[in-house]
């Protein structure tokens, strides 16, 4: 079984991304060992969205076209409205998060994030939760939305907002230490 403290987590955003989903997920993995990186469409620090207006800027490590899904362990994405949407458009962006549900490793979305596994057609026959705003986006893709904090089917982990950020990255933590699932794509 892998140790959080041996994982290497990507983080994928863009600008508007939800302050709280990310900076807690990033913060709380790193102390729990985890080798955190952030990578953002072209490399350079992204800034958030703080509940109503723009928050922080947040430094990435590396562009998301260079990212490499074999040096990581788990995928984490953030919400909010404006990142999901221009993150799900992006070629490259859904190129990993394809290769990330392929490979069987953790996938683990928040908020609107769950559109990134609309996109990638990934929640058909599945048990998701995400934003109550989008719920009617995943039931249309054939995912069963379901009002909790946390689901988690086949090392595919959702959660509705930021008031859930407890839950979601334990849940992170627990299933990166279970390893890679043995899972198919939706077809």
């Amino acid at each position: 079984m892998p140790k959080i403290n041996e994982a290497r987590i990507l983080i994928l955003a863009t600008n508007g991304f939800e302050q709280l989903e990310l900076t807690v997920p990033r913060d709380e993995l790193r102390k729990a060992g985890a080798r955190v990186e952030v990578a953002s469409l072209d490399g350079k620090p992204i800034r958030g969205w703080d509940k109503v207006d723009w928050g922080d800027t947040v430094p990435a490590d590396l562009k998301i076209a260079d990212a490499r899904p074999n040096d990581y362990t788990a995928l984490v994405l953030p919400g909010g409205v404006i990142n999901p949407d221009r993150l799900r458009i992006d070629e490259a962006t859904m190129k990993i998060v394809r290769a990330f549900l392929d490979s069987g490793k953790v996938v683990a979305a928040i908020c609107h994030a769950p559109w990134l596994l609309v996109q990638a057609d990934a929640v058909r026959g599945r048990d998701v939760t995400s934003f109550k705003s989008i719920r009617r986006d995943v039931e249309n893709a054939g995912g069963q939305w379901v009002d909790k904090e946390v689901v988690v089917d086949n090392g595919i982990i959702t959660s509705r907002s930021p008031d859930d950020l407890p839950a979601f990255v334990a849940k992170i933590i627990e299933e990166v230490q279970e390893g890679t699932h043995d899972r198919a794509r939706a077809a």
